[in-house]
């Protein structure tokens, strides 16, 4: 196998991959073009076969460059795991909790749960892997992570114990760009506006694989809608703004606060026969749960419970 550390080619074929291009991947890593360039073929030389498809924009993989990809990557989870196991024996008095959650999601349920969590459980290290859904349900069944933090549980892979609050609603911005907009309407009246005209519209979207966009496609295929998605983002802040600024239609979660400003924008609540969510916390089935995991899903879902009750008492009637 090459020489060149494996943790930091994952990262450099991370970013490659990222970006499409030599240039920019290198300006990411903070490194120069052409020593990212030599990296990679130094790697493809010692390899024998090309690994990066040089001849598609942007750059992608070639069959063995995805197969190196996967070896790559289960060294980084055979170190990672290597390391959690022998903690134990280090510091036996310090458990690891290792959680699974989407980036745009983390940032709303992890300041629910942790702060409180810690504080009657100081003693307990929290280890956070912020990936897409799919990714982390293959962790989680894999037992390289301890639970999973996501909404709409009826899309998770089998095998996984759920433990939910029950669900809660969508809303569409419509910018005033659209010809769906009503001037000057804050919020537009739930059920007023043909389902398939929104989806119809110039899109934002999150990627596949993450929890709303899971749902959005979904009504994308019941209503037989080829999307015309004119942006996807990880990050659910960046597609609230985006939509703001009248870059196309978007779909987000009552607990996305976006402010009402019905001059540049509406707001649009979905009937929850159409879209809704359903935040929840999983395990692998049969698994025994310690008391301090006990007590994370219990503050979990008190604590959501509550946050997601004054979010809806400051919704329009």
């Amino acid at each position: 196998m090459p020489k060149t550390d494996s943790t930091n080619m994952l990262r450099f074929l991370d970013v490659l991959l990222k970006h499409g291009n030599f240039t920019r991947a290198a300006k990411d890593l903070y490194i120069s073009q052409p020593y990212l360039t030599q990296t990679i073929k130094n790697a493809e030389k010692e390899l024998g076969v090309p690994i990066i498809n040089r001849d598609t924009t942007p750059l992608a993989l070639t069959p063995a460059g995805r197969v190196y990809y996967q070896y790559l990557t289960s060294l980084e989870n055979q170190k990672d795991q290597f390391h959690k196991q022998i903690r134990q024996y280090v510091a036996p008095d310090h458990q690891i909790i290792r959680i699974g959650v989407l980036s745009s999601l983390g940032y709303y349920l992890l300041p629910l749960v942790l702060p409180d969590f810690l504080q009657v459980h100081p003693e307990i290290k929290v280890e956070l892997t912020e990936d897409i859904l799919a990714r982390n349900e293959q962790r989680l069944l894999h037992g390289e992570i301890d639970f999973l933090l996501g909404q709409n549980p009826e899309t998770v892979a089998p095998g996984l114990t759920i433990h939910d609050r029950g669900r809660d609603g969508y809303y569409a911005i419509i910018p005033r760009t659209s010809p769906l907009y009503q001037p000057d309407q804050a919020f537009i009246n739930p059920g007023s506006i043909d389902i398939q005209a929104l989806l119809h519209a110039p899109l934002i979207l999150s990627p596949r694989g993450s929890s709303i966009r899971r749902q959005v496609d979904y009504l994308l295929q019941k209503y037989n809608v080829d999307p015309q998605i004119v942006v996807e983002s990880t990050n659910t802040f960046t597609i609230a703004k985006l939509a703001e600024k009248g870059l196309g239609v978007t779909f987000l979660p009552d607990s996305i606060a976006v402010k009402p400003a019905g001059d540049q924008y509406n707001l649009y609540p979905l009937p929850a026969s159409l879209l809704s969510l359903n935040y929840f916390i999983a395990v692998r089935d049969n698994r025994i749960l310690s008391a301090s995991e006990h007590d994370l899903i219990t503050i979990f879902l008190t604590n959501l419970e509550a946050s997601l009750a004054e979010i809806a008492s400051l919704s329009p009637n």
